[in-house]
């Protein structure tokens, strides 16, 4: 296995899921490719759980392929080396920490699921979560966790000691605002492992900018190694495959250097926000329409749903009636052409190569209604306006939910954020709808609101006549 060259500037990444390798790899990759290769990544895993992949890497010396495939249907496939060491999961994460502690380690990123926060409705850090509780009672003890708060405060702890020098802590995922919640989480974590002099030595030595990302990677199919062999002659035990269309845009607060991302494509901005915005709202709330709307009439992929014209309306008309109209307001005009890029992402989506499933998508629901929806809802109520597009989402997922608690979902359903109990007793209620509603973690402020409720009520009324086979 390859490690940093001893010039090499590192960034150490935390999840070495398709989703990195298809994207924050791939930008690394097109600067090395440009002659610039003062930077590697090492990668790693907090979690034993993909243990097949990191073995595959680091038989092939962190080397893997790269399919995309673009919305006409051409094929391309690319090496990826960018990874240039993949350090071996241990529950002590010792690997992890000592190359997270070395002074060639300018940044640490990872890819985390929104429940991987653990963040409560009002946004503070969930102590009480069992991983979490564990991972503080590591903490006191100077031991490492498996949650990202466990895993990175015990890198900075190392890196305190021996001097290592900042380092910028940079969030690749789908949360709102995640540098600036993480950087939150993190120093709520470190407080209430009573380490005071971390967390001063963290605030004065890392800086965390929010950033979004954008690229469709589903889990690479068992098809996949036949493909990248017949097209491209390489045995590969680790390809991964995704559309075409690939964004990154991060804030530019790095505190000890970083890649020459913008000479790649990357756009380093001052804020993030309304990129992040019309992504969260425009592209993840509608691909959870479509997972949502596809499964429940009997679809497996998401092109499938995308290209029936019912399902396509419902995420077409929720964009333009609700999201555009609080993205793009007068005095407040939208940095992002918000109907084209609507346009586009629902061609993204209508990729039949890229055969991403309804189950992948529909996954974290009782996250990604308060992240990716509520927002909408509650500033339409806010001014008076009506939410009767954006309200077919939750209704649209109350009826997922609803063959969840029956049991006739035709996958497994995977939610980190669902509390079972809680998501069976809204099923179960005399008026599922007005449970959906009235839950505080769903909707905050907005949570029993008449509006809301009446909303969802007539929302539910189109999904049942859409399951049953009508036009809503």
């Amino acid at each position: 296995m390859n490690s940093p060259a001893p010039a090499d500037l590192v960034v150490l990444h935390l999840g070495l899921g398709s989703f990195h390798r298809a994207h924050q790899a791939v930008y690394l990759q097109a600067l090395i490719d440009a002659g610039d290769t003062r930077w590697s990544i090492s990668g790693a895993n907090l979690r034993p759980d993909m243990a097949e992949v990191e073995a595959a890497l680091r038989a092939q010396d962190g080397r893997y392929t790269l399919e995309t495939v673009s919305p006409a249907g051409a094929y391309r496939y690319q090496r990826i080396e960018a990874i240039r060491e993949v350090l071996p999961y241990d529950p002590s994460l010792a690997a992890v920490i000592a190359r997270g502690a070395d002074p060639r380690t300018r940044i640490v990123s990872f890819t985390v699921t929104e429940a991987g926060y653990y963040l409560d409705p009002h946004d503070r850090l969930d102590v009480a979560a069992p991983d979490l509780a564990r991972d503080l009672d590591r903490a006191r003890e100077g031991l490492a966790g498996s949650t990202i708060y466990g895993a990175v405060c015990a890198i900075l702890r190392a890196r305190r000691a021996t001097d290592g020098g900042p380092v910028t802590l940079l969030n690749c995922d789908n949360l709102r605002h995640n540098g600036d919640r993480f950087q939150r989480g993190l120093s709520a974590f470190i407080e209430a492992a009573g380490e005071t002099d971390l967390l001063a030595w963290a605030h004065a030595h890392t800086s965390t900018p929010n950033a979004m990302v954008d690229r469709i990677t589903p889990r690479p199919p068992p098809e996949l190694h036949q493909r990248v062999r017949a097209a491209t002659g390489w045995d590969d035990a680790a390809p991964v495959t995704g559309e075409s269309f690939i964004q990154w845009v991060i804030e530019d607060r790095f505190i000890h250097g970083r890649p020459a991302w913008e000479k790649v494509g990357v756009q380093l901005v001052d804020s993030v926000s309304p990129y992040e915005e019309a992504k969260i709202r425009i592209l993840n709330a509608s691909h959870s329409c479509i997972a949502w709307a596809g499964t429940l009439a009997g679809l497996n992929y998401i092109h499938e749903g995308t290209q029936d014209a019912t399902i396509r309306r419902m995420a077409f008309d929720y964009v333009t009636d609700d999201v555009i109209p609080c993205l793009d307001r007068p005095g407040q005009p939208s940095p992002v052409d918000l109907p084209a890029y609507r346009d586009v992402v629902l061609e993204r989506f209508g990729n039949p190569a890229i055969r991403d499933t309804n189950q992948r998508v529909a996954m974290d629901g009782f996250s990604k209604i308060p992240g990716f929806i509520a927002p909408t809802v509650r500033e339409r109520l806010s001014r008076g306006e009506p939410i009767a597009s954006v309200a077919l989402l939750p209704a649209l997922f109350l009826a997922f939910l609803q063959r969840w608690h029956q049991g006739t979902l035709p996958y497994a359903y995977q939610d980190q954020g669902m509390d079972e109990a809680l998501a069976h007793a809204i099923c179960a209620a005399a008026d599922p709808v007005a449970a959906l509603g009235a839950d505080r973690g769903l909707w905050g402020d907005a949570a029993g609101d008449a509006r809301l409720v009446d909303a969802l009520r007539d929302a539910d009324l189109r999904v049942q006549r859409f399951i049953a086979g009508a036009r809503p």
